[in-house]
């Protein structure tokens, strides 16, 4: 059917309405606790749902029913992954973060091992965020060129112009209140985003059900007799993304990483009041981040059983258009707009974030994303460029925590190992499969990162430093 003007209005009324939202967060107090970690005073439920919200982005809200639609639900294997490496981080990292008064995750690597390398793990940080929020900024343009399509064609807009104009727009809503309220505004938003894409994600998970004729009862026959809701998958073979061992080995060492390394969700457990409420604010993220990426599996199940009963007339393109193109093209009109406004909610989670730890890097992200709509499934895309390089932060991690041997030199030798294995396993997957006969998945490749950087570390420490390296306070 396509959106009409109460659809399009809803949008921009949400549009405007959370920029004027944020924007009410403006204080006078611009100092870096006030700014950065929003004075220490947001209460743990808060921050437990913008953790969520960060995490979740339009990638998640878009690929993951794909993901079912094509597969079944063994992402959920993956996300078991993400409550382990809670729990760890919780024992790990979050009591070195409370030790002293630190406002970035990379302090702790500077307090331990010293400048070089702390400005070495910043940078990389920098770099990779930078990368993978291009892919998540373009996976906007996705739904706004679906949305918009009609208005686009009207006037002849390109579709390179249409990547353009989704970007920007979004980008630079988002980062108007991002920066006039700093972390307060970029946390609020995201409870009340959140609120929005789940709260919207449910409206359509019922309304797929009362256009399938006999509503659940045939959408689990149709997508339980495809195997659609199938979880585990117990064989191992390392170029499965989406086995028992792949996801809960590679999704544990994945969110340790991005979890207990990473600025974006590190400064939000440095915004709670103390260390208590910061592990009480993780933890209770995993139980809805879980429940969240089973509801977006359902959608995807249940999208399958739709268009077994109501062919598209035309293959989708890729799996990541399935969900906003039935939004568009099959709903009625109001709940259309509502479901488009809450997946520009997700993307506008997410991009606060990464702005307000990233907000030197907004021009380098803007370009990535027109880059990125060469790629493949943008959910793959995203955590493939983190992986890559995550592995070689979370072991440099490991290394400070748990090791006192370890030295600077040691540490920068593990990390530049781990890094370029990674960037091998990636960039040159082609030749590593002609000498092994093996393809090693995205999901793998943290942990491998990890253990080489963590191997070579402490060995280069122990041959040039014998000695036990001084912990530095």
């Amino acid at each position: 059917m396509g959106l009409n003007a109460l659809d399009l209005a809803l949008i921009a009324i949400y549009l405007l309405g959370i920029t004027l939202f944020g924007i009410r967060f403006r204080s006078a107090d611009r100092s870096l606790k006030s700014y950065f970690l929003a004075d220490r005073n947001i209460p743990w439920w808060a921050i437990s749902l913008s953790i969520v919200s960060a995490e979740t982005s339009t990638l998640t809200v878009i690929s993951i029913p794909g993901l079912a639609y094509d597969r079944d639900f063994g992402f959920l294997q993956i996300v078991l992954g993400y409550l382990i490496a809670r729990v760890m981080i919780c024992i790990i990292f979050i009591p070195q973060y409370f030790r002293g008064e630190f406002y970035t995750a990379y302090q702790l690597i500077d307090a331990r091992f010293g400048a070089r390398l702390h400005r070495f793990t910043a940078g990389l940080f920098l770099a990779t965020r930078a990368a993978a929020e291009g892919v998540r900024v373009w996976a906007i343009s996705i739904v706004v060129c679906i949305a918009l399509s009609s208005i686009f064609a009207h006037f002849g807009i390109t579709p390179e112009i249409r990547d353009i104009i989704s970007v920007a727009i979004i980008t630079l809503l988002t980062l108007v209140y991002t920066f006039e309220g700093g972390m307060s505004a970029v946390v609020w938003t995201d409870v009340v985003q959140m609120t929005i894409y789940v709260a919207g994600t449910i409206i359509g998970f019922f309304t797929i059900l009362h256009l399938v004729p006999g509503g659940w009862s045939v959408v689990d026959h149709i997508a339980g007799s495809a195997g659609k809701f199938r979880i585990f998958d117990f064989s191992f073979s390392p170029s499965n993304s989406y086995s028992f061992w792949a996801g809960v080995i590679g999704g544990t060492f994945l969110t340790t990483s991005t979890h207990g390394t990473d600025q974006l969700m590190v400064q939000r457990l440095l915004a709670t009041k103390n260390e208590g409420q910061a592990k009480l604010a993780l933890l209770s993220s995993g139980i809805f981040i879980f429940t969240q990426f089973g509801l977006f599996l359902l959608v995807g199940a249940s999208l399958f059983a739709f268009y077994k009963l109501f062919p598209p007339l035309t293959a989708f393109a890729s799996s990541d258009r399935i969900f906003p193109t039935f939004i568009v093209n099959r709903m009625p009109h109001g709940i259309s707009g509502i479901l488009i406004a809450a997946i520009l909610a997700a993307a506008m989670s997410n991009l606060s974030a990464a702005l307000n730890s990233l907000s030197s890097t907004t021009v380098v992200e803007f370009g990535l994303a027109l880059l990125s709509r060469h790629g493949g499934r943008v959910v793959e895309i995203g955590l493939t460029i983190i992986s890559v390089a995550y592995g070689s932060l979370l072991g440099v991690f490991l290394l400070g925590i748990l090791t006192r041997r370890a030295t600077e030199n040691g540490a920068i030798a593990g990390m530049v190992c781990g890094l370029a294995i990674n960037l091998y396993l990636w960039l040159g997957a082609a030749h590593f499969a002609s000498w092994t006969g093996l393809r090693i998945s995205y999901t793998w490749l943290v942990a491998i990162g990890t253990v080489v950087t963590f191997v070579v570390g402490y060995s280069v420490s122990a041959v040039t430093s014998p000695s036990l390296q001084r912990v530095r306070a």
